[in-house]
């Protein structure tokens, strides 16, 4: 088996004309360094695998315009599968991984592993039957999972926060790939989001990359030299045991004291929410004669989009700490752009832009350092994306 760290000949080719769209021979002799001869030949064994098609003409270099070469779309199709804790995600994808079929669910107390399974392979299922593919052409299954993981083994190990019970010591990867026979890859959600907007913004050749997801907890990832920065342990969530206050709380009294997921997160959103309706705030919803205790994140959207004033104080707080842990990110990897995702990000501009702004003014060497901020191009199909990247980067040719 082809070691994927060394690449051949041809996925060298294969992966410059893709990130490209379009590319000439003259370019791709000056990226190989091949013979012009090799070159030719491989050329003509890709379009006979199906692998690469002639696109067009380009402009004229003094001399016949060239053949401008593309990676054949239709040659074979991936699919791309999130696992969170609110919204889970599969996709199916060409090799120019553009979406050919996108779904989203909620994930509640009912949706167990197995039943997961069962529905993400029903619904793989229907993608096929809707497009005519049939199963073979499939070239394999990327999995973006909230960690911890174990990537080697396709393992999801004790995940937090999951509505149901039993996400724990789940062998993913085995399971759909025994079902499907297909290729069957892991990478942690944060990882796989950062991939998927990198593919997005390949043009824009972002080397230097921060990716932050704000929701049920705090997930990071970075990219430097254009490659994902992986630790010795697939702890995504180890960002929101960042200590902001020293004497501040825990969250479910566990973790670090004063941790940044005490301030900002969905569940720290909530027990706040819950202390302040019990003291008697809140009018709004207790009008509508909820219990404290039952106070959760989609109330607090609903109130906060209404107006509330108390809603809109708790989000504002929260984005503020949320800017205090993302400054702190920022004066350790110094990345050329910081990408934001998760569902407190997406609940209102103001979460972005008060988080950002306290970001941005707390980065050392601020003003004339400023990475750039974004929501992403992808948002909630980044994850499927990258997940379908990883395993399209893993192809052998």
């Amino acid at each position: 088996m082809q070691n994927e760290n060394i690449p051949s000949s041809k996925k060298l080719i294969y992966s410059f004309i893709a990130e490209k769209g379009t590319a000439a021979k003259a370019d791709l002799l000056a990226y190989t360094n091949l013979t012009s001869s090799t070159l030719t030949r491989m050329l003509e064994e890709m379009i006979e695998e199906g692998l690469i098609q002639a696109a067009d003409l380009g402009p004229s270099r003094g001399g016949r315009r060239p053949i401008l070469y593309q990676i054949n779309a239709d040659y074979g199709y991936i699919f791309g599968l999130e696992v969170s804790r609110i919204h889970s995600s599969l996709g199916l994808f060409d090799m120019h991984l553009n979406p050919k079929s996108l779904i989203h669910w909620r994930m509640d107390e009912a949706m167990t592993p197995e039943r997961f399974f069962e529905y993400t392979i029903r619904q793989i299922r229907m993608f096929l039957r809707d497009h005519g593919i049939a199963p073979e052409r499939v070239l394999g299954l990327g999995i973006g999972a909230v960690g911890p993981l174990d990537r080697s083994a396709g393992t999801i190990l004790d995940p937090l926060y999951f509505p149901a019970k039993g996400w724990s010591h789940i062998q993913i990867c085995d399971l759909f790939q025994k079902e499907t026979g297909w290729q069957t890859r892991l990478e942690n959600g944060a990882n796989a989001a950062l991939m998927g907007e990198q593919w997005a913004l390949r043009h824009e050749n972002i080397q230097h990359a921060l990716y932050v997801h704000a929701g049920v907890s705090l997930r990071s990832a970075m990219m430097s030299h254009g490659r994902i920065v992986h630790g010795t342990m697939d702890m995504e969530g180890s960002i929101g045991q960042m200590i902001i206050q020293t004497d501040g709380p825990r969250l479910n009294n566990s973790g670090n004291y004063g941790a940044l997921e005490a301030y900002a997160s969905i569940e720290a959103l909530e027990k706040q929410a819950q202390t302040q309706a019990k003291m008697g705030r809140f009018p709004l919803l207790q009008h509508k004669e909820v219990p404290p205790e039952q106070i959760n994140f989609d109330l607090l959207l609903q109130a906060q989009r209404s107006g509330d004033s108390y809603a809109q104080e708790l989000f504002s707080q929260s984005a503020t700490y949320f800017g205090i842990g993302l400054a702190n990110l920022i004066n350790i990897f110094h990345p050329e752009k910081v990408i934001l995702g998760g569902a407190l990000i997406n609940s209102s501009q103001m979460y972005f832009e008060t988080a950002t702004d306290i970001a941005m003014k707390n980065a050392y060497y601020y003003p004339k350092y400023t990475p750039q901020f974004s929501k992403g191009q992808l948002k909630e199909a980044a994850v499927v994306t990258g997940a379908a990247l990883n395993v399209w980067k893993a192809m052998e040719l």
